[in-house]
Parts: C-alpha cells; sequence; structure tokens
C-alpha cells in the first residue's frame, strides 16, 4: 500500500495535575493522509466557523489559543482577522463555510486559489469542538452575621473538551489529515469561611496538546 494513502493513527494520552489545579487528562488521535512539509516562505492559519454567535461555534478564545501557540512552534501563522481580510469576502461570516466538508469546493475557485498563493498560505487548519460542563455535585451556603461573613460547603464540577482540526493542503484542496484533542478534568471549591477554588484547566489542555500536535504533523515528525 502506498505510503501517502495508507491512514495512521496515534494516540498519546497527558495527565496533568499541580497542587493549586484540578487534574487534566488529555488525549490526543492523528489521522493522516498525505505527507506534509514547510518551507520558509510557506504559512498556515488557524479557523473556526465564522457565522457567530451560535452555541454551536468553536469558542473564539480556543482558536486564537490554538493559532498562538502554534505560531511559537517556529511556524509562520496568518492571523484570523487578517487572513479574513487578505481573502475578502470568502471567509466573512455570511459567506464563511459552516463545515470544513465545504472546503474542497471554495479552495478550488481560481481567484480564491490566486490569492492563497499570494499570500503564501500551505495549509488551512479548520477547528470545530466546544468545552462543555457535563456534571456537578455538592452544596455551599453563605451567611453573614453580626461578628461577621462566611461559607461551608463543597462543590465539584467536571468539564469535557472534545475539538477536532482537520488539515487541508490549501494549494491542492485536499485534506491532509485530522488531529483531536479530547480532554476532561474535575474541578473542586472547597469552603469554611473562605471558598477555595481548585480550577482544572480543560480548555487550555486541550489548546496545548491540540496544538502541539498540529505542529509535529505539519513538520512532518514522528
Amino acid at each position: 500500500m502506498n505510503q501517502l494513502s495508507r491512514r495512521t493513527i496515534s494516540l498519546f494520552p497527558i495527565l496533568v495535575c499541580t497542587a493549586l489545579c484540578g487534574c487534566v487528562t488529555a488525549t490526543v488521535q492523528q489521522v493522516r493522509e498525505a505527507e506534509t512539509s514547510l518551507t520558509a516562505n510557506d504559512s498556515v492559519v488557524v479557523l473556526g466557523r465564522r457565522n457567530r454567535p451560535s452555541s454551536a461555534e468553536t469558542e473564539i478564545d480556543f482558536i486564537s489559543c490554538v493559532s498562538k501557540k502554534v505560531s511559537g512552534g517556529d511556524i509562520r501563522v496568518i492571523p484570523e482577522q487578517e487572513f479574513v481580510d487578505a481573502l475578502f469576502p470568502w471567509f466573512e461570516p455570511r459567506t464563511a463555510p459552516l463545515h470544513n466538508s465545504d472546503l474542497p469546493e471554495l479552495i478550488g475557485q481560481p481567484l480564491l486559489a490566486e490569492r492563497i498563493r499570494e499570500i503564501g498560505l500551505k495549509y488551512l487548519i479548520w477547528i470545530e469542538g466546544s468545552t462543555q460542563r457535563t456534571n456537578s455535585a455538592g452544596s455551599m451556603s453563605c451567611s453573614i452575621a453580626p461578628g461577621g461573613a462566611g461559607c461551608f460547603g463543597f462543590l465539584s464540577w467536571e468539564n469535557d473538551s472534545s475539538y477536532e482540526a482537520a488539515i487541508w493542503d490549501a494549494r491542492s484542496g485536499r485534506t491532509a489529515g485530522r488531529v483531536s484533542s479530547d480532554a476532561a478534568g474535575t474541578s473542586y471549591m472547597p469552603a469554611i469561611v473562605i471558598p477555595i477554588p481548585i480550577i482544572a484547566r480543560v480548555k487550555n489542555g486541550a489548546c496545548t496538546s491540540l496544538a502541539e500536535q498540529l505542529l509535529s504533523f505539519v513538520k512532518n515528525k514522528s
């Protein structure tokens, strides 16, 4: 079987736990469909669905987080707004694609393809997903008395992050592969007079693991 047509899948579990934060478990999965490479003149862009606001949208801060971390890995990343302005009107909120499956037809338009070559774009990274609270438990009460105020109780809640990034070769109009990141963590807030939040940074864990795997993917490093 040809190496370029063979799908490869790799899983990387990550556990992060500190004294002041809740524990976060993150797992990334990679599916490669084509070889990737970058030259000094190539750039990438990280995007999400543009027809905001909507409960189905990937959070703007998550897109920004991944873009920032990828740009810190010696890769030239075009800021999202700069990319939207340069390719006006194709990626404006009213005309932008709703799903990554809409990209091949869009990228195949001759005028857009010429603009893509002009800005040196090699890979378009399209992210979908969200972070949601999945469970909560416990109770807490606070009161004010003549002698002072205080809170008593214990709260806990779980957050799950699930994101998938499709890596598109902007010059060929074909997908090079996909990288997904799933993270879960439990936050706590005990209170004996003063509430002490112990927060699991689930979304940040998903961002870090996804960005690291995207860097490895586009640089074609195992």
